[in-house]
């Protein structure tokens, strides 16, 4: 089975924990070597992130669970890498 080397989740977070925080848990995952976090948008009660983690074998599930452990919500996933090294998206006449 190939491993997952990165995703990129629209995520809706409360203000607490705050980015760093999320992002170090997220860090800590076995199989994660880095993890970026870009604040979207922010409202009165919450953030609007967009996360993206990359590494060798990436446990899809618990990256769920530590980002429902923060009291976030995934909207949605907006690109997965998989496979023995990351291919990067090829640029199209339509782009």
């Amino acid at each position: 089975m190939a491993n997952i080397r990165r995703v990129v989740l629209d995520v809706l977070k409360p203000h607490s924990p705050g980015i760093v925080a999320l992002a170090t848990k997220l860090a800590d995952l076995s199989g994660v070597y880095g993890v970026d976090i870009s604040l979207i948008e922010m409202d009165q009660k919450v953030e609007n992130v967009k996360v993206t983690c990359e590494g060798d074998s990436i446990n899809y599930e618990k990256v769920e669970q530590v980002i429902k452990e923060c009291g976030a919500s995934i909207h949605s996933l907006d690109k997965v890498s998989v496979g023995t090294s990351l291919i990067e998206e090829a640029i199209t006449h339509q782009d």
